[in-house]
């Protein structure tokens, strides 16, 4: 189950994709759509998150920042 970490409240344009950049914001660029080319990112809303290994975080349906535990199938590698 995914845990909410910020409400926000974003509300999502159609032909942009919203996801959580390198430095824990919202950021969103727009899609590249056949020929057309995509555009350059631009930060949304500043949260500031601290990522934490073997978590996915993503942007929910009601526009605020959840993270979920991944699931990882298969043998684990020797190290």
């Amino acid at each position: 189950m995914a845990e909410k970490l910020v409400k926000l409240g974003i509300k999502r344009q159609k032909g942009y994709l919203y996801y959580i950049d390198k430095h824990g914001d919202v950021s969103c660029a727009k899609m590249k759509r056949g020929a057309k080319k995509g555009g350059s990112p631009k930060k949304v809303a500043k949260c500031g998150i601290k990522r934490k290994e073997g978590y996915l975080y993503f942007l929910d349906k009601q526009g605020d920042v959840s993270c979920a535990k991944m699931k990882r199938g298969g043998k684990k590698r020797k190290k």
